[in-house]
């Protein structure tokens, strides 16, 4: 018996089913996206592009196609069969007043928003399915201690069957990453340089991209790195963030810094298996700062916060995390420690100076606390679980 773990998206999911006509649900392969929609649309019909036959005849006559499959109708692994949405635009024209018709996934993030920005403007709403952050685990598992989701990463099938072997079902998880996704976004013409190229990537998680020092270390062009961090990016397996800029004080770096979704393909691509391995790595620091870096993200979606979360960094310092809410700003250090201190906020403080306080609304060393307190200059020790209450 496979439990459910409700994701905190159902709701926004219900409300753009009620009030657009075509809603797409984008995220990694794994994440959920098609048991979400079925769960939440009982009524919908359902019919995959996975199988090659239905994928061609969407792709090849898709009016006779969406006959076969009237709305409502959830429509799954959209990204085989581009075409479709052209046809889909006529579809939902033909009954403008009728909501939530046609329930979209696909695990292509950029392909699906062009094409769903360019034929089905004002007709559909994005939405992008994570894997299960920490709220989401401990909701349904309250025990699940921070190393465990840090090593087991948020993939919901982890924890509805808490006896999947970790390794077999990430070393079967890449392989269907890259003969899937990767085979369909490209054509890669070595499948085993794009794989040493995701271990390269894996090395800089929570680092300053420099793509000339990545290609060199996989032996390919500066050109192939970058499109091949794009389709990183597009499958949802990466996320690159941006530095934060002000024009009182350039922040001298322009390159974004790496991040990878998800800690638990992460930690299987540095072969961290288990907690232990986890508090000797010597990766510990950047497996923190992704996982922090991940609770951000989901706390910002919640907010219906996009595009809010940057980073700062001049020649000599760093602040983590950034958070830009209408020109006010959170500052975020992200330490492994379960005793922050006052060291801990020296580059809170530096930058708080840097840009005034009237810009700096609050701080924190987002740690393993098991309990938050305030520092004497006015930042705080949070716990990473009170990140969701803040």
């Amino acid at each position: 018996m496979h439990m459910w773990i409700p994701r905190s998206v159902e709701p926004r999911l219900q409300r753009s089913a009620k009030t657009r006509p075509v809603v797409v649900l984008t995220g990694a392969r794994q994440t959920g996206k098609t048991s979400t929609f079925r769960r939440l649309f009982p009524k919908h019909s359902f019919i995959s592009l996975d199988l090659p036959t239905e994928a061609e005849q969407a792709e090849k006559e898709p009016r006779a196609f969406l006959q076969r499959h009237p709305p409502p109708v959830i429509i799954d692994e959209v990204q085989y069969a581009p075409g479709l949405f052209r046809h889909l635009k006529s579809e939902v024209d033909a009954e403008r007043g009728r909501n939530g018709r046609y329930l979209l996934t696909g695990s292509q993030k950029f392909t699906l928003m062009k094409a769903a920005s360019e034929s089905l403007a004002g007709r559909a709403d994005i939405v992008e399915l994570e894997t299960l952050s920490l709220a989401e685990i401990r909701a349904v598992l309250p025990a699940t201690t921070i190393e465990a989701a840090i090593v087991r990463g948020g993939f919901p099938e982890l924890y509805a069957n808490p006896d999947i072997d970790l390794v077999t079902y990430y070393n079967s998880y890449l392989a269907t990453y890259l003969e899937r996704d990767v085979r369909q976004l490209t054509n890669v013409g070595n499948l085993r340089d794009f794989e040493r190229f995701v271990r390269a990537c894996a090395l800089r998680s929570a680092n300053l991209l420099n793509k000339a020092d990545l290609a060199r270390d996989v032996g390919i062009a500066p050109s192939t790195a970058g499109h091949w961090l794009s389709i990183l990016q597009a499958s949802g397996q990466i996320v690159l963030l941006e530095p934060w800029f002000s024009n009182r004080t350039k922040s001298i770096v322009k390159s974004p810094k790496l991040y990878f979704n998800d800690t638990g393909l992460l930690c299987a691509l540095l072969n961290v298996r288990t907690e232990a391995a986890l508090r000797q790595s010597p990766a510990t620091g950047a497996l923190w700062e992704t996982f922090v870096f991940a609770q951000l993200r989901d706390r910002e979606r919640r907010a219906g916060r996009i595009g809010s979360l940057f980073f700062w960094r001049d020649r000599s310092r760093e602040v983590d995390f950034v958070v830009d809410v209408g020109g006010r700003l959170q500052l975020y250090e992200a330490k492994w420690t379960e005793v922050p201190d006052m060291g801990d906020t020296v580059n809170l403080e530096f930058v708080r100076n840097a840009l005034g306080r009237s810009r700096v609304q609050a701080g924190a060393v987002l740690s393993r606390t098991s309990n938050g307190f305030p520092f004497a200059n006015g930042f705080r020790a949070l716990p990473i679980t009170d990140l969701a209450h803040e």
